[in-house]
């Protein structure tokens, strides 16, 4: 086996420090400033320039391999964009890659394992996978009994796994996956399945219709009324639309983390309880979405973070649970996961048939992965986490996730107090229900219209702009690993501050 592999110190070498930099006298010096979040306009342009044209007489003629990679390094490389190098692309919930997880993912590469067959005499890739999973649930805190379990590419294939158990157990436990949507739920006497939720996130609607239920089957069913919360999801309702609909099958999708201000669907454990009777009662199956949210039950239990903990207490009454690895685990892309009470339903509707040559050599508590999830080819994208999970364990885990979590309590502090800008949701932006995302528009409505622009326009922080109560608003999403407080926060306030009030931003006095 090559050396170069497993020379983890040289990847190290790479970094400053394996955990989030701590506040330093020279944290504030221009030179230790991370990365700009995104590229300059100059080289994206160089960058498309630099394509090949169909035109060019020396298309696809072929070039040398030393001349291919002196390009992209060149070229295509610095007109990508920083979620790696920067703590502060605050876009996306997209973390960055720890160099274990790095160096793991370069094993991957390297040794290119398609994990697709359960073949313990042949290789330990399945095990390792399936232990992983393991870690990963009880790092989580996620309790209850998740025999059915698998990596995928992310939340948006779990939430496609998700609702496609979900529909199996509704139509009938086993006969979906034979029979077909339409003659299953003839059979069970069903002319719809709704699928219930609030605030629920765009992969949603996609899944929904993945899966032969349609777009038009997600329902909201947040609270409305004088304190309204629209994230929560009203139990009321959703108790008057299971009942009161007949030959209605109903899947539940609770947001545990929704995508803008990052709230949860469900308030503790009674909430979960009285969720979980309904269920029971209509024969509904609840479905997770924890891409980001789940990750709030790995922090330390300590009153900084216990009403975030209460929060998602009770989350393993569900059926179903999405989870990123890519986010806040800060994985390489691509990696999620999902996980489900039932292992049975799983193989019922994701069993790959009639190839002998795929069949797993042994029996085996581990089924082999392209009989429980959409892939048949899959890359060995567990080793990171298994990498990570290892490596961090639960102390070091909590450790990063506090920092962005700190980091984002810091922020809305500001924002707050700001005489420019406005927290959000209004009259519902306490501390203590911050995990990693702020929300947050500009007080003047001119500004706002261009806020997200001039935000990104310098290049030192990366926002997504989305729409609140019918309005422009901003999105921080705090995921790097490379966090610091101290320096992030002052970047951060630096640069709104700045725009506010017409004022160029310099990094250098940062």
């Amino acid at each position: 086996m090559d050396s170069w592999l497993f020379d983890i110190a040289a990847q190290e070498a790479r970094f400053s420090q394996r955990h989030p930099p701590q506040p330093a006298a020279s944290s504030s010096s221009s030179s230790s400033s991370p990365p700009p979040t995104l590229p300059s306009a100059a080289a994206l342009r160089a960058a498309e320039a630099s394509l090949p044209s169909p035109s060019s007489p020396t298309y696809l003629a072929g070039a040398p391999a030393a001349a291919v990679a002196t390009h992209i390094a060149r070229d295509v490389v610095p007109a990508l964009t920083g979620q790696n190098a920067s703590p502060r692309y605050f876009g996306f919930v997209t973390g960055g890659a720890l160099p274990l997880a790095q160096w793991a993912d370069n094993v991957v590469t390297a040794l290119d394992q398609n994990v697709q067959v359960h073949l313990p005499s042949q290789t330990v890739a399945t095990a390792v996978e399936d232990a992983a999973l393991e870690m990963l649930a009880r790092a989580l805190r996620l309790g209850g009994e998740w025999e059915g379990r698998t990596v995928t590419t992310g939340a948006t294939a779990s939430n496609v796994l998700g609702l496609a158990c979900g529909r199996e157990h509704v139509l009938g436990g086993g006969s979906v996956g034979e029979l077909g949507v339409l003659e299953a739920a003839r059979r069970k006497g069903v002319v719809e399945v709704q699928v219930l939720t609030s605030m629920g996130h765009s992969s949603l609607g996609k899944a929904a219709s993945v899966v032969g239920l349609g777009r038009a089957a997600v329902r909201e069913m947040g609270r409305e009324g004088e304190e309204e919360e629209p994230w929560r999801l009203d139990l009321a309702k959703v108790e008057a639309a299971m009942e009161g609909r007949k030959g209605t099958a109903t899947i539940v999708a609770v947001s545990a983390g929704e995508v803008n201000a990052g709230r949860y669907a469900l308030h503790g454990v009674e909430e979960w309880r009285r969720l979980r009777e309904l269920a029971d009662k209509y024969g509904a199956w609840i479905h997770v979405d924890g891409a980001f949210g789940v990750f709030a039950r790995a922090l330390e239990q300590t009153d900084e973070f216990k009403l975030l903990q209460e929060r998602t207490e009770g989350i393993h009454l569900a059926d179903s649970i999405t989870i990123d690895g890519h986010k806040l685990l800060n994985v390489p892309y691509d990696c999620g996961m999902f996980y489900c009470k039932s292992s049975a339903i799983m193989q019922a509707v994701f069993t790959n048939p009639n190839a002998s040559y795929l069949s797993s050599s042994s029996a085996s508590t581990i089924p082999s992965p392209l009989n429980i999830g959409l892939e048949n080819s899959r890359r060995f994208r567990a080793l990171p986490v298994y990498a990570v999970l290892l490596s961090e364990g639960r102390p070091g885990l909590a450790a990063l996730l506090a920092s962005m979590t700190r980091l984002s309590r810091a922020v809305a502090s500001f924002l707050r107090d700001s005489p420019h800008y406005q927290l959000l949701p209004e009259g519902n932006a306490a501390e203590e229900d911050i995990f990693i995302s702020v929300l947050f528009r500009a007080r003047d409505a001119a500004l706002n219209e261009t806020l997200v622009a001039r935000i990104n326009d310098t290049r030192q922080l990366y926002v997504s702009g989305t729409v609140w109560q019918g309005r422009p608003a901003v999105r921080i999403a705090v995921s790097n690993w490379r966090v610091d407080v101290e320096r992030d926060a002052a970047v951060v306030r630096g640069v709104l501050t700045c725009i506010a009030e017409g004022r160029e931003f310099d990094i250098a006095e940062y």
